[in-house]
């Protein structure tokens, strides 16, 4: 990643440079207009950049040469072999990110993405020990272009295992609450044996009530267990609203701070914090206030 970062600081970080640079890929007449900057920031730029960077490689190395810029890196088989394998592994990783960044996601959601990346995770690293790159696409398509290349096979695989590693390792508690969060994800299909004794009865009288079930599927969890009575299930109500809190909080940052900069704009005269609080609450809340009844309970002018 040092070596792509850097030869794009080199070609962009002076305008005469970049200017150059996106007439020499006009003259190529290159898919691509722009190589694209790496934000550490912005986790999700890594695999734009690598992508874009692996498809203009041959251009990037000729304009680099025609500026007496060697970088050896460029014309090493092993170390494009890397590139390509790191590109598709990361943008698995981008789709991952992606999945679990979006609005409303609950902790059942997460979970079930989780598991369905280590299990492609488990099948890529059998697959990769056999060289096939199937699901690897930026790798498949330098296989069939370089046959002779001798795929690194022992470091890529050895970088598998580290990843499928510190999955286990970052989402254990995930793996460890298991039935906890099959349970509010489907109290319906929870085998009652096996749950706590609190929700064992509880479990027993929704499982057999057909109404809850028909009112299952077409509503969201949170609107399904708000509507649940809390005589009858009060520890599978209690459960739902400690799982429903386990939700990620990324889309909600990102929103925030997007209304947070258009809020702050030049044109306002004045913006306190307290403000800025009210505005931004108005802003990212999903809640639709009824106008209407609000005015109604207003008095338009104080008597005198």
């Amino acid at each position: 990643m040092k070596v792509v970062v850097s030869c794009i600081n080199f070609i962009r970080a002076k305008g005469l440079k970049h200017r150059q640079f996106q007439e020499f890929l006009s003259e190529l007449e290159s898919a691509h207009e722009d190589v694209l900057y790496y934000t550490e920031v912005r986790w999700l730029s890594r695999g734009r950049v690598l992508r874009r960077f692996y498809e203009l490689l041959p251009e990037i190395n000729a304009f680099l040469h025609s500026k007496d810029k060697t970088v050896p890196e460029l014309i090493d088989p092993e170390w494009k072999w890397h590139l390509a394998f790191l590109t598709d592994v990361t943008e698995m990783l981008n789709s991952l990110n992606l999945q679990l960044q979006g609005r409303g996601k609950l902790i059942c959601d997460m979970y079930s993405h989780i598991k369905a990346f280590e299990v492609k995770l488990a099948l890529l690293l059998e697959q990769v020990k056999k060289h096939n790159f199937i699901h690897l696409p930026a790798t498949h398509n330098l296989s069939a272009e370089n046959p002779a290349v001798p795929f690194p096979a022992e470091k890529c695989v050895e970088a598998l295992e580290m990843l499928k590693a510190q999955f286990g390792v970052r989402f254990r508690e995930l793996h460890v609450n298991a039935k906890e969060i099959r349970l509010f994800q489907n109290p319906f299909v929870a085998d009652i044996d096996e749950a706590q004794p609190s929700y064992q009865f509880e479990l027993a009288e929704l499982q057999n009530c057909d109404v809850l079930k028909d009112a299952f599927k077409p509503n969201s969890l949170i609107d399904f267990y708000a509507a649940l009575p809390n005589d009858t299930y009060p520890n599978i109500k209690k459960h739902a609203m400690k799982m429903s809190t386990l939700f990620g909080s990324t889309y909600i940052c990102e929103q925030t701070f997007s209304r947070m900069k258009l809020l702050k704009t030049q044109m306002r005269s004045r913006l306190t914090d307290e403000h800025l609080h009210h505005c931004l609450r108005l802003a990212v809340t999903r809640m639709e206030p009824d106008i209407q009844l609000l005015t109604s309970q207003m008095q338009a002018h104080s008597s005198h």
